[in-house]
């Protein structure tokens, strides 16, 4: 299925979406094309450019108290792939709570992080304090280009002006 990048009034990457929705925001005057394919999409009626990059007409403000929701693929990703304890990239990841559930921690971006099972048992219902134990990186949420490169396997080229300098936390990033 081709998917379409949709990018703010101020060419801010938001989403990903279909060819179909992204065809409707075009021809509702809601959004334009910035990036088409060499085919069109045709109708019984006519011929129209087959969008690969809109860009929204009005800038549409993207509340950042608005949480994404945590993922186990989207956590791993935001954190490289790798312990934020030890530093490890083989073995087992699970999800820990750096302030545990047991003590009142939330299952919020800033206080969830990427560990590799023999640190999370080591850690167990401890602060990282408690045991010293000292993350790599301070948790944060993750920046909104992270979800694009997850719902999108392949990267194509001509998204990547619009994505370029904005991937400190994405795969691509974590893995170069």
């Amino acid at each position: 299925m081709q998917q379409v990048l949709v990018l703010n009034a101020s060419y801010e990457p938001l989403n990903v979406t279909t060819v179909r929705r992204a065809h409707v925001l075009v021809f509702k005057g809601k959004a334009e094309v910035i990036e088409e394919l060499d085919q069109p999409l045709r109708s019984a009626t006519g011929a129209f450019p087959w969008p690969h990059v809109i860009r929204l007409v009005q800038y549409v403000r993207v509340p950042r108290t608005l949480q994404r929701k945590i993922s186990r693929r989207a956590l791993f990703a935001r954190d490289g792939w790798q312990c934020m304890y030890c530093g490890t990239t083989s073995g087992r990841l699970t999800l820990d709570h750096v302030v545990p559930r047991s003590r009142g921690g939330d299952s919020v971006w800033e206080n969830v992080v990427t560990s590799c099972a023999p640190c999370n048992l080591r850690k167990g219902n401890r602060l990282p304090d408690e045991i010293s134990m000292t993350l790599r990186r301070p948790p944060r949420p993750p920046a909104p280009v992270l979800f694009i490169h997850l719902a999108t396997p392949r990267i194509p080229q001509g998204w990547q002006p619009y994505l370029a300098g904005l991937g400190e936390n994405t795969p691509a990033a974590a893995s170069a």
